[in-house]
């Protein structure tokens, strides 16, 4: 078992033309990704790295099944983009876009609540299940099956983790990256909920920063409804206040969002919270004894 992506997982590629979603979808193939499909408007009839493009998403959906949807156009484009495969019968999409503006952000969250549509992003590097499929940027090498859920807002915190696990001995069920913006269509409590039913999912990682609640919302709801033990790490505890740190998201404002008060709200839920990254897998192996 895993979450969201498994051999089932037949992925269409929008804008696959351009140089980070030709790239990427090269990537993805190696990896054994079914990808299917791609769509560029006016770009029909092409083909990339044997994929045939479609100039839209209710087309390729048609003609090949695809299920997923996996985003690599400019932030401008990228709302639209969201809105079309939703539209198209796309039920999971994942955005790696960074930088889309706020307002086309809500515009998107509120056109999708209540469809049967799951986004994940944007700016995030995407999800994977280790050796079956991967759908985003994420380095395929350094994954190896297993039964450690990761759930980050951080793409390279999750490749620094995610390295670590493997070189310790420990799996990956699957591991996604939620994104690093302030309004994302799946939450760390959306991906806690899945690793609790997922039966090859025997422990979870979570990877938090500074800023927003999501962090304290996660906690809340591991102390409620999650049984599997949890290991945490929370970046940005030198962060000064009112100053953004990398993501849109990491920011501290009117007191609230910090580090500590994050990782307190962790402990307080039973999680372990690791003061280095390199300490997870240390804190994932006591746990899985």
């Amino acid at each position: 078992m895993s979450i969201l992506v498994n051999e089932g997982t037949r992925v269409l590629v929008q804008g696959i033309t351009g140089r980070e979603g030709s790239f990427h979808t090269l990537q993805m193939l190696d990896y054994g990704t079914q990808v299917v499909a791609g769509v560029t408007p006016g770009k029909g009839g092409q083909a990339v790295e044997g994929v045939p493009v479609y100039d839209d998403v209710r087309t390729a959906v048609e003609r090949t099944g695809a299920n997923t949807s996996i985003i690599y156009v400019p932030a401008a484009y990228a709302a639209d983009a969201i809105l079309e495969a939703a539209d198209g019968g796309i039920a999971l999409t994942t955005c790696v876009t960074e930088g889309v503006p706020l307002w086309d952000a809500l515009r998107v969250m509120r056109y999708l609540q209540d469809k049967p549509v799951r986004l994940i992003g944007p700016n995030c590097p995407g999800i994977i299940t280790p050796g079956v499929t991967k759908v985003g940027i994420m380095p395929g090498h350094i994954h190896r099956p297993g039964k450690v859920g990761v759930v980050s807002r951080s793409g390279t915190l999750t490749y620094e983790v995610v390295w670590a696990l493997t070189q310790a001995g420990l799996g990956q069920s699957t591991c996604l990256g939620i994104g690093g913006d302030a309004v994302n269509g799946t939450t760390f409590v959306d991906v806690l909920r899945l690793f609790e039913q997922d039966p090859q999912t025997e422990a979870i990682t979570l990877i938090g920063e500074i800023g927003g609640n999501a962090e304290e919302q996660a906690a809340a709801f591991i102390a409620d409804h999650v049984r599997k033990p949890v290991v945490a790490f929370i970046a940005g505890r030198t962060a000064p206040a009112g100053r953004r740190m990398g993501h849109a998201g990491a920011i501290i404002a009117g007191g609230n969002g910090t580090a500590l008060h994050k990782i307190e709200a962790l402990r307080e839920a039973g999680v372990l919270v690791a003061d280095q990254p390199a300490q997870i897998p240390d804190l994932l192996h006591t746990v899985l004894q």
